[in-house]
């Protein structure tokens, strides 16, 4: 079976590509999701608060230390001596690209216009093949309108854009009220790809102490449906690489996410819950059903059942909900 992708201008071998997580701080981890099949990882994030926060810090303790008292002054540490979060991110990544024949992808978290912004120009250079910049970010002020994030999104590609040459992708949230226009925004403004969709992890309320508690609650795979859908209304509409991620734990959920159009589809949840390993059958599940099928590349399915693609196109729409409705059967005995 060819299962040759591909995905932000390269070539990948097949379309399973580990999203960002904390396995890929690990070179034994990476080299593991390599020799299980992944076709290309992305690494852990850089976080916009973080290289600020150790940034003022810096500047504080280390760059403005003189005590007024020249004797003193000696015996204060040099900031040479010191590392920060970034540099141990160019460093892991330097090794992961000397450990990997695949390609590495590096990824930015923010939100905000700012100086974090040209850290990205030092990804490239320690060798990144391409860069995600995920904006995570929760739309709570109430003063900020849509079209104001939007615009935010926007204006972060574009500074991005001035600092790399390389490859960018997008990673999205599913709370855009024009989904399909936001993303032909973002391929005007030149992005290269998009990945729907980013999951926004909720808190939860502590009933017993009144307080707020945080927790890893790892994807299902009904969660797919969501990305499923939209890379199938922009499958064949845009020139970006589409990439699936959130919920894809079978070979079952990567197979509906290519048939919808697909160029990659991510995985993170299912690693972090078996390891590496992990990404094995899911290959083999796709391999057996192309097999069955007849098909002999991914090429031959991708998209096949995107909106453009199905006889009944409004099956993606709100024609969807209303079968649903309406064919819903109350179960014997509910109302007794």
């Amino acid at each position: 079976m060819d299962l040759t992708s591909h995905y932000l201008g390269m070539r990948l071998k097949n379309p399973l590509v580990p999203s960002a997580s904390p396995l890929s701080r690990s070179i034994d981890d990476a080299r593991r999701m390599e020799d299980a099949g992944a076709a290309a990882i992305i690494m852990y994030s850089l976080f916009e608060e973080s290289v600020t926060q150790e940034e003022e810090t810096m500047v504080r303790f280390l760059h403005h230390q003189e005590t007024g008292f020249s004797e003193a002054d000696g015996f204060l540490p040099d900031h040479y001596d010191f590392s920060n979060g970034q540099e141990r991110y160019l460093e892991n990544l330097r090794g992961l690209k000397q450990a990997l024949e695949i390609p590495v992808i590096a990824s930015l978290n923010g939100t905000t216009p700012g100086g974090w912004i040209a850290h990205a120009r030092e990804m490239e250079q320690a060798g990144a093949d391409a860069l995600e910049l995920n904006i995570y970010q929760v739309a709570a002020d109430i003063t900020v309108s849509g079209r104001e994030i939007e615009q935010r999104y926007i204006e972060l590609l574009k500074q991005l854009k001035q600092q790399v040459s390389i490859p960018i992708n997008m990673k999205l949230s599913p709370a855009f009220s024009a989904m399909a226009n936001m993303v032909k925004q973002l391929e005007l403004a030149g992005a290269s790809g998009v990945s729907l969709f980013n999951r926004f992890y909720q808190p939860d309320i502590n009933i017993d102490n009144l307080r707020l508690t945080s927790s890893l609650q790892t994807s299902t795979s009904a969660e797919s449906l969501l990305a499923m859908r939209w890379i199938a209304i922009l499958h064949g509409r845009t020139l970006l690489s589409l990439g699936a991620t959130g919920g894809v734990h079978t070979p079952e959920d990567a197979i509906k996410l290519l048939l919808a159009g697909a160029d990659v589809v991510h995985l993170c949840s299912l690693l972090l819950e078996q390891g590496p390993k992990a990404i094995q059958p899911i290959i083999a599940g796709i391999e057996a059903w192309m097999e069955e099928q007849g098909f002999e590349s991914v090429e031959e399915i991708r998209g096949r059942v995107s909106q453009i693609s199905v006889a009944d196109p409004s099956a993606f729409e709100r024609i969807n909900y209303v079968n649903i409705i309406d064919g819903f059967t109350v179960s014997p005995g509910v109302r007794g």
